[in-house]
């Protein structure tokens, strides 16, 4: 440790900090512009001048590195003079904009202007002007006049995003900063330079223009989508959700947000709103109110069981629900007798129920301070943009990432050992692994796993997990929706246990741990596959759109359109053709709830705005028809009273969930070997910007290149067979159903693989995401 004195105060900081660092650690606040405490070090704004005793002229506290005895002075003469001159400085050019600005009432230069600024420009010539660019629909860079080349934006771009999407064009007075020629930023986590920007010349396009910051009411909340449950400030104008910004919280999502949290909320206020509740009378639908609608229901439930019994009422949720919603949920279905209620929905294998409830197996903190990982089954750059995001600057500090998957698509980080396996292979790239790991450790492998050879790629993973002190395998959302799942959960536990491993789930929705806390999956009932492939009489959905949220759509859509009732609990209107009953529920920003992210850390949240129209928070609609049911127990007030029955606390933040946690199944791993590829296999990844309902109904992330309609994408070898080029027309057939997708060729696929993307419209049609596929010229 390292002693200094900055204005008469003494502080210890670490040998080889600088002196912001030691500044910050006192409290002290020295203006700047381009320093950041998560990028590295530009010291090109110069705002952040010191004396330094000694030191011939004033030194940048960001770059200048801190010595023993070393004496600072942060606001002597010497110091705010130079700070003065480094501002006149940045104002020479800089647009009078204010009053138009978007940045106006939160921006750094405004507020240190009006202490380092001065009262009137010395300054005669022609200001330069900078064209305005267009970096696609998320970010507007129409003034980058006001640029004043913190570069935050590039060295996020670098270091964080892990691609170099802006850069610094020309030099002198001509600097600026822009895409590469005719490109847009298409990052998934790109909106997070719009924070990082101190003056407004990257602000967003879709807020822009639409409220001043001092309008804005500030509301915490807690995200939806990804199984982070990043967490979030809310900004709510006239009771409308204007903007989204990250709330810091360094053990979860640290101060960045992805651009799916953060510009979901255009989908709040879609057109596509279901405000009313509808029932369907003669194949049309007609409006009414809350009471005929729910009578209607519980009238409807009760003659279905009258008639065919309970087991014909099926219950499916989404797993973004919150987890009263879950609990309650379960609860009408149970106390209708049914046991027919399941919320993983793309989930295809359930040999695991009962046996284990998914999650990391460890801290999000400490999944970024791991140095040896592998991953399985993982499109991990968009499936968890900020878990990629920490495994990136996990790599840069020497951490050793294996994966096995059916692609070899870009991370944007290095990876040590790929396998790239036709999904039916996975199980036996993993059972290679396994036989290595025995011969290394000089133990048996266990029993069956005697003809298998472990290849050079299978030996180089087992290696790594072998050496290093922090470690972790963990499956992604294809593992976990494989039909295999609960053989590649045992193989992976073996391989994990053999080498001390944490052994995890990387989650795939917002509650996806909370659905098993609250007891949202079958006993002995039917799981989300048997309820569509044995159709049922009766069926609930909260808040999942089946014929995009499923693992097998074909299959959902078709028990749903046989079905006597449909009821679905929706905020959008949606499942006109087979449903009976539309009721409006709240989305996340309506309703008090609670998540349980990966880590099995459970946040709770309020409501930002008050329920749109007629809408009520699901947890109230279920609450009113499980007493309209007469089932016992339906008493509550508020959703605290729900959580604090579940989780035992009031507060979300005080639950101990860690007892109801377990990612040990106690099932011996099955050996497979490689099979001779046969017939063609799918691979369905799930587009980041069409993973929910509120997602697909934001305006600006369906313009963003992520969104584009998706690609039959096919392995070489394919391509050549069926005489398909780069951009043909392709009919991919799955079970009754097919699309037209235009071809694309990638060059890493397995032989035998084709990528088409499940949960799109244009792919809705096809059946299961694995499994055998046909492919023609169309």
């Amino acid at each position: 440790m390292v002693e200094i004195e900055i204005d008469g105060k003494k502080v210890e900081v670490q040998e080889g900090s600088m002196v912001m660092d030691a500044a910050n650690k006192l409290g002290t606040y020295i203006p700047h512009f381009c320093y950041h405490k998560k990028l590295s070090i530009a010291a090109n704004c110069r705002m952040c001048l010191v004396e330094v005793e000694k030191a011939p002229k004033p030194l940048p506290a960001c770059a200048t590195p801190v010595t023993n005895g070393m004496i600072v002075r942060t606001a002597s003469d010497k110091a705010i003079k130079a700070q003065k001159s480094v501002m006149e400085f940045l104002l020479i050019n800089h647009p009078l904009d204010c009053p138009i600005c978007d940045q106006g009432g939160e921006c750094q230069l405004q507020d240190l202007a009006v202490g380092y600024g001065p009262a009137a420009s010395r300054y005669e010539e022609e200001k330069r002007v900078v064209e305005p660019k267009d970096a696609g629909p998320l970010i507007s860079m129409k003034e980058m006049a006001r640029c004043i080349h913190c570069t935050r934006c590039v060295r996020f771009g670098q270091e964080v995003a892990g691609v170099m999407e802006f850069g610094m064009l020309n030099r002198g007075e001509h600097s600026e900063i822009t895409t590469f020629v005719g490109n847009s930023v298409d990052s998934e986590l790109s909106g997070n330079m719009i924070d990082l920007c101190p003056v407004g010349a990257l602000t967003s396009k879709p807020f822009r223009y639409s409220a001043r910051t001092w309008e804005l009411s500030r509301r915490r909340s807690v995200s939806p989508h990804d199984g982070l449950g990043s967490n979030l400030i809310v900004q709510v104008k006239q009771n409308k959700v204007m903007r989204v910004l990250p709330l810091e919280n360094e053990a979860v999502n640290e101060c960045w947000l992805s651009d799916k949290d953060r510009f979901s909320y255009l989908g709040l206020n879609s057109e596509d709103r279901l405000t009313r509740p509808m029932l369907k009378q003669d194949g049309k639908w007609i409006e009414t109110d809350w009471q005929t609608a729910l009578e209607y229901v519980a009238h409807g439930l009760r003659n279905i069981r009258h008639e065919h019994g309970a087991d014909s009422i099926a219950a499916l949720a989404a797993p973004h629900s919150t987890l009263e919603e879950l609990s309650l949920f379960q609860r009408v279905v149970r106390g209708l007798g049914s046991d027919n209620v399941d919320f993983r929905l793309r989930q295809s294998d359930f040999a695991l129920d009962g046996k284990v409830t998914p999650w990391l197996g460890t801290s999000i903190d400490e999944f970024g301070q791991m140095n040896r990982v592998f991953v399985i089954g993982s499109f991990l750059r968009k499936d968890h943009p900020l878990l990629a995001a920490r495994m990136r600057h996990a790599t840069k500090r020497g951490t050793k990432l294996s994966a096995l998957g059916a692609t070899s698509e870009d991370w944007l980080m290095p990876i040590a050992n790929r396998l790239v396996k036709a999904p039916s292979n996975w199980l036996a790239a993993l059972s290679e692994i396994v036989v290595a790991i025995s011969a290394e450790k000089g133990i048996a492998a266990p029993a069956g796993f005697d003809g298998i050879e472990a290849g050079d790629i299978a030996k180089a993973i087992a290696a790594s997990l072998l050496s290093g002190d922090k470690k972790g395998v963990f499956l992604g959302n294809a593992a976990a929706q494989h039909p295999q799942a609960s053989q590649l959960h045992a193989a992976a536990q073996w391989i994990a246990e053999q080498t001390g491993a944490a052994f995890g789930y990387l989650t795939d929705a917002a509650n996806a741990v909370g659905g098993h806390i609250a007891n949202a999956v079958p006993g002995k009932g039917a799981n989300a596959v048997q309820m569509f492939e044995q159709p049922r009489k009766a069926y609930l959905v909260l808040h999942a759109e089946p014929e995009f949220d499923t693992a097998n759509p074909q299959a959902a859509v078709s028990a749903l359109k046989q079905a006597e009732m449909v009821v679905m609990m929706t905020p959008y209107k949606h499942g006109l053709d087979y449903a009976d009953v539309l009721l409006p529920v709240s989305p996340f920003s309506e309703t008090a709830g609670t998540f349980v992210n990966c880590e099995g850390r459970a946040q709770g949240f309020n409501g930002t705005v008050k329920p749109l129209g007629e809408t009520r928070p699901a947890w109230k609609v279920l609450r009113v028809l499980g007493n309209l049911l007469d089932i016992s127990g339906f008493n509550y007030e508020t959703s605290e009273e729900i959580r604090a029955e579940i989780l035992g606390s009031r507060k979300a933040e005080e639950a101990d969930l860690s007892p109801k946690l377990n990612n040990k199944a106690g099932i011996a791993p099955q050996a497979a070997k490689e099979a001779d590829p046969s017939a063609i296999e799918r691979i369905a990844d799930v587009p980041i910007y069409f993973t929910d309902a509120i997602v697909r109904r934001s305006g600006a992330l369906q313009e963003t290149s992520d969104a584009r309609a998706p690609k039959a994408v096919l392995s070489a070898y394919i391509a050549e067979q069926l005489g398909i080029g780069e951009g043909d027309r392709v009919k991919v057939t799955q079970g009754q159903g097919s699309a037209v997708l235009t071809a694309a060729v990638e060059a890493g696929l397995p032989v035998n693989v084709v990528r088409v993307s499940a949960a799109h419209p244009s792919t809705a049609g096809l059946g299961s995401m694995f499994g055998t596929i046909n492919l023609e010229k169309a």
